[in-house]
């Protein structure tokens, strides 16, 4: 019963999803694109999505330990500065939209590999650069940062593995592929 109520709820909001169009918005040109369902289904490409869910997973309860820190720490009477509230709320925001991406993605589109690849490479470097800035963030919170950055490398290993990028081909790919057949 479990599997066909999300089942149910899986329909529901893939039916909102294009109701919306939100691959048209988010994808662009590349809306569209949608990889194969034998590439989909491959025990390699499944195992690949199950360990960016476990990597979002530990991102999340990064997010979430950042704030509740800062709630003990408010609660005690530590002034916790405003970039500390501001870059646990924003990143654990963006933690949750890579959610999308990933799960865009797991359904074969290209779009949302895409963005989830950049991501995954875009935020480390930022968040260790903003954590090298003295003074702007407690110990803490820099050790929080490098965690977070060490987890979406994580995610940018597995996405960039041969098998992912064979899975998910580039433009050039695959208008060359189409050229050879």
């Amino acid at each position: 019963m479990g599997n066909a109520t999300e089942s149910q709820r899986g329909g529901r909001i893939e039916r909102l999803w294009e109701a919306l169009d939100v691959d048209r918005l988010a994808g662009g040109r590349q809306h569209d694109v949608v990889i194969r369902e034998d590439m989909r289904s491959h025990p390699q490409t499944v195992r690949a999505f199950q360990g960016i869910r476990w990597l979002l997973v530990g991102e999340t309860l990064v997010g979430l330990t950042a704030i509740v820190v800062a709630l003990v720490l408010t609660s005690r009477g530590v002034t916790v500065p405003w970039a500390v509230w501001f870059r646990s709320t924003v990143v654990l925001l963006i933690t949750l939209s890579l959610y999308v991406f990933a799960w865009r993605a797991q359904l074969g589109y290209y779009w949302a590999y895409a963005r989830l690849r950049l991501f995954s490479r875009i935020f480390p470097v930022v968040t260790l650069v903003i954590a090298c800035i003295p003074g702007l963030y407690p110990f803490w919170m820099v050790i929080e940062q490098i965690v977070f950055s060490l987890l979406m490398i994580g995610i940018g290993d597995l996405l960039t593995t041969d098998h992912m990028r064979e899975v998910f081909p580039s433009r050039a790919r695959r208008e060359a592929a189409a050229r050879r057949s």
